[in-house]
């Protein structure tokens, strides 16, 4: 079992510049989870995903995040700062959309970013929502240009 503080000390690693030690950290807080802690689960993978060089690596971590997001209940993140789980899929649908055209799958990066289109009215009106939401419309962008 991993904690929280465990977790957010990895993040805290990985956002602050040590690309490396947050990955080694991560990948440990990864590997003491069980089933069970899906949540944490979920949180892990997806900034392992970040932290990736190889695209079909970042893109299993993205999966695995998604999946993992599909058994966490509504306020199992609020000891990260997400008081409501809900706030956490457009990024995680975007970010797996994005991986997916970039290994050449448009169909799926559609998929991914249509997922996130019907989930992102729960973004507040905040730097983190409006990061999200250019990334989206990025995304729609690039999509675009291949259906032309």
């Amino acid at each position: 079992m991993t904690t929280w503080e465990a977790v957010m000390s990895a993040v805290g690693l990985a956002l602050g510049g040590d690309r490396e030690g947050g990955r080694s950290a991560l990948l440990a807080c990864w590997r003491e989870t069980g089933d069970a802690e899906q949540a944490q689960q979920c949180v892990v993978a997806h900034y392992i995903a970040d932290l990736e060089d190889r695209l079909n690596d970042e893109v299993a971590w993205d999966e695995r995040a998604l999946l993992a997001y599909k058994h966490v209940g509504r306020e199992d993140l609020a000891a990260v700062g997400i008081p409501d789980a809900a706030g956490l899929a457009p990024s995680l649908h975007l970010n797996l959309g994005d991986g997916y055209l970039r290994q050449g799958r448009p169909s799926e990066a559609l998929v991914q970013w249509e997922a996130a289109l019907d989930v992102q009215h729960v973004l507040g009106d905040d730097g983190y929502a409006n990061m999200i939401r250019n990334g989206l419309a990025a995304l729609e962008a690039k999509l675009n240009a291949l259906t032309g």
